[in-house]
């Protein structure tokens, strides 16, 4: 496959408009898991003829092609990122909404060991952990 977003939805042959190739730039660039209201702004920034109906029906079709992973981190925003992204976690701050992407080899191993343990060979897995802050005094 190809390395980027624009790169990929052409090798699955999907209809690329003018739109779309706005849209799957701006995910490209993205260093956070924006939303499509989020994606919108930043898209129609680039190009002001692009609606939020686009976006919403061009994150379904990158989406359903496997280009994108839906996240849903429980505050009622569906989210995205690159599914060619290399593995990582993510630890979510329950007061701020930050989405902090982390990888621990000590978490991967224990993951593995746990389906070995049980049977199986691990293919794939995704950890979400939600938190606040520590109190700084105690």
């Amino acid at each position: 496959m190809g390395d980027t977003i624009l790169e990929r939805c052409e090798a699955k042959r999907l209809r690329m408009t003018e739109q779309r190739r706005v849209i799957a730039r701006v995910l490209e660039g993205a260093d956070d898991h924006p939303d499509v209201e989020e994606l919108y702004a930043r898209a129609s920034a680039v190009d002001p003829r692009i609606s939020l109906a686009t976006v919403y029906r061009t994150v379904k079709l990158f989406e359903e092609a496997g280009i994108l992973d839906k996240l849903e981190f429980g505050d009622g925003r569906a989210r995205y990122e690159d599914a060619e992204r290399d593995h990582h976690d993510h630890l979510i701050d329950l007061q701020s909404g930050e989405v902090i992407e982390f990888v621990d080899p000590e978490i991967e191993a224990l993951q593995e060991k746990i389906a070995a343990k049980l049977g199986y060979r691990l293919k794939g897995h995704r950890l979400e952990l939600y938190g606040v802050p520590l109190d700084k005094d105690t």
